[in-house]
């Protein structure tokens, strides 16, 4: 086994999970600066939410420019989890892999529809911010149809992978299994949560479903920087993949 390999490898990892909480953690406080409050779908609610982005649009496209460099961070996390814990079972961790991939994907196309808003409050504003116009008609598309729904979406599909990354983490005894066993049920109760928004948006969840898996990334990830892989499963598993490419 190259332990010195391994050990890099899991550096990178963690650092990977302490990028994508930074950014996506980021992105969430620039996202719900630039649009205000969205107390309300559709009507005064939209009209406040391109009101908010016309006042801070250049707040809008940062957050913007951080998601999209998170959806890279998403790619880079996908493909350092496949490469260690291919180990464990390459099949799943492929399927894990595809799911993160249509996850940065989703989460591209979603933003889409956030970077159309920024013209568009614009207009709306210079237009006198008319009540009932084609205005909020377009808005509440862009908006809530393709960048709320897309980012929902784009939840369910990490939901999808991390469930199979962390069951992996837990079999393959690569980081303790009460670390693993914290991803995976704080990631189902957010599975459970992704699946009521896409049924439907206007339910407010309780932010108990999210706060248990908030801090996981980052303690995972300072975790694999500081002490690396557990050395005796890391063995066991690279040995297993030796003896399959024999």
């Amino acid at each position: 086994m190259n332990t010195e390999r391994d050990k890099n490898t899991a550096r990178f990892l963690g650092a990977a999970f302490v990028f994508v909480f930074a950014a996506s953690l980021l992105t969430g406080v620039l996202h719900a600066s630039a649009v205000g409050s969205e107390l309300f779908v559709g009507g005064d609610g939209i009209s406040s939410v391109m009101l908010s982005i016309a006042d801070n649009a250049a707040l809008m496209r940062i957050s913007i420019l951080v998601e999209l460099v998170n959806c890279v961070g998403i790619v880079v996390l996908a493909s350092l989890l496949y490469v260690s814990l291919r180990k464990v079972n390459e099949s799943l961790a492929l399927v894990a892999l595809g799911w993160w991939m249509v996850e940065a994907i989703v989460l591209v196309v979603s933003k889409l529809g956030g970077f159309a808003l920024i013209p568009l409050s614009q207009e709306f504003v210079e237009a006198g911010a008319p009540s009932a116009s084609a205005f909020q008609s377009l808005g509440s598309v862009l908006y809530y149809g393709v960048d709320r729904t897309g980012y929902d979406l784009h939840m369910l599909f990490f939901c999808l992978g991390a469930l199979i990354w962390y069951a992996l983490l837990f079999q393959g005894k690569l980081v303790p299994r009460f670390l693993s066993g914290w991803g995976l049920a704080a990631v189902f109760l957010v599975t459970i949560a992704s699946v009521v928004k896409l049924a439907d948006p206007s339910i407010e969840l309780p932010i108990a479903l999210y706060v248990p898996y908030i801090p996981f990334e980052l303690f995972i990830g300072l975790w694999l920087i500081i002490r690396g892989f557990e050395p005796v499963q890391a063995e066991a598993v690279s040995a297993e993949m030796t003896l399959k490419q024999a």
